[in-house]
């Protein structure tokens, strides 16, 4: 049986993020992610419709405007989950952000690992890895969480830090790349 783009992309199987399949629900999250950016600011709510029709968000979420995924279905968000002004989630693969956990201004998440090859990069070969922040963790702004980390519950990653590397629960972590405090 033929598996659909959206499971072979989350596989953490090479595929082509060039396909057709792959460009509609690009273009679908980012009309979600400009509707959202135009929303009335004294609205009720945690994000705009379209956006909450494709990322999975619990109870007392709150999601500042701008913000960007790349493909919203694959983002999910705990109860009371916070983002703050220019996060940037690029979701080829699942991001789950645990409840009570709170991301700085410009926090941005990655899971596409382009291809080493060049002309393979070329012809738009990726593979995606999930992404995982557990529970009560706060991101300080302008942190980068690379491809298939793992942050435990109640950890504090500083502003600005690259985090390469899993994250245990109740760490504190800084720098480029990010290493214990």
């Amino acid at each position: 049986m033929a598996r659909s783009p959206r499971d072979v992309m989350v596989s953490g199987e090479w595929y082509s993020c060039l396909d057709d399949a792959y460009e509609e629900m690009r273009r679908a999250a980012r009309r979600a992610c400009h509707q959202h950016r135009l929303m009335d600011p004294d609205a009720r709510g945690a994000c705009a419709p379209m956006l909450s029709d494709l990322v999975t968000i619990g109870r007392d979420c709150w999601i500042e405007a701008p913000f960007h995924c790349s493909y919203g279905i694959n983002l999910t968000l705990g109860d009371r989950v916070y983002l703050n002004a220019g996060c940037v989630v690029l979701d080829s693969a699942p991001v789950r952000i645990g409840a009570g956990s709170m991301l700085g201004p410009g926090v941005h998440i990655y899971c596409a690992d382009h291809h080493r090859d060049a002309e393979k990069r070329r012809a738009g070969i990726e593979r995606a890895l999930p992404v995982t922040v557990g529970a009560d963790v706060w991101i300080g702004g302008g942190a980068i969480l690379l491809p298939g980390v793992t942050v435990g519950d109640g950890a504090i990653i500083a502003a600005g830090a690259v985090v390469s590397r899993d994250v245990a629960a109740g760490s504190r972590v800084a720098g480029i790349p990010a290493r214990g405090l």
